[in-house]
């Protein structure tokens, strides 16, 4: 094993410090600012009573879950073209929004939203590596936050959250596998993965290549192993913001 320290002076099986701001978004059912590091996500959860049209013409019950994912101009170095100036949504967005609304529903019984769709926006205000797996971690807040106090509220009978979901980058620098990559760090990687999971720990999904580069099982299973640490961590992160945001009045 080389003797290299990563960028920000962390050991390779730790997080960046991890923060949130809750109900930042004061109009949504739930909301949250999150914080790995100096990324910051603001993700949102929106309970609309209404369905997209396919559903209705297919005659499917239930209820739907969606995100959308967008890095504002200001969250990069060097100004970044809002997609409605462009026309069009780059792949990468698409790719992203997709991943945040799969994992949600990996943990969801969308028979338990009759009638509804919970949507999810999450807007990148600034990005140094792992916006999507921020995402995914924040929009579970705010998505359990919604839910519940929408029960509350007497807008659904029953939460429709069957487990947690979080997710987190790995990867292989300086030939040492890494926990929650930071730009620096995911620029220079010869492997690159985000993995998301359950908090039992059942993966919903595992999105690893090689940059140029090969792996072996050996390290396939050690970049799994700091996946499971650091969505243990996470889990327990996203349960303590929920129960303060549950424990706070709110006007929804």
């Amino acid at each position: 094993m080389q003797n290299v320290q990563r960028p920000d002076q962390r050991e390779f099986n730790q997080l960046r410090p991890v923060s949130y701001q809750l109900d930042i978004a004061p109009a949504a059912a739930g909301s949250v600012l999150i914080r790995f590091g100096n990324t910051q996500v603001i993700c949102a959860a929106s309970l609309e009573a209404d369905v997209p049209k396919w559903m209705l013409r297919e005659g499917q019950t239930g209820g739907w879950m969606t995100a959308e994912y967008s890095m504002l101009p200001y969250s990069t170095d060097g100004r970044k073209q809002r997609d409605s100036t462009r026309g069009k949504v780059d792949g990468r967005t698409i790719e992203i929004q997709r991943l945040i609304g799969r994992s949600l529903r990996a943990v969801t019984d969308l028979s338990k939203l009759p009638g509804h769709t919970l949507w999810f926006d999450c807007d990148v205000l600034q990005a140094d590596g792992g916006t999507r797996t921020a995402s995914i971690t924040g929009a579970y807040i705010a998505g359990q936050i919604a839910v519940q106090r929408a029960m509350a509220a007497g807008r659904l009978a029953e939460n429709p959250f069957s487990d947690s979901v979080a997710a987190i980058s790995v990867g292989i620098w300086e030939d040492q596998e890494i926990l929650d990559l930071c730009y620096l760090e995911d620029r220079d990687a010869s492997v690159d993965a985000n993995m998301v999971m359950t908090g039992s720990a059942r993966f919903v999904e595992t999105q690893i290549s090689g940059e140029e580069a090969t792996y072996d099982g050996a390290q396939l299973n050690k970049l799994l192993e700091l996946a499971k640490l650091g969505i243990e961590e996470l889990t327990g992160l996203q349960q303590t913001a929920i129960k303060e945001a549950l424990a706070s009045p709110s006007n929804y």
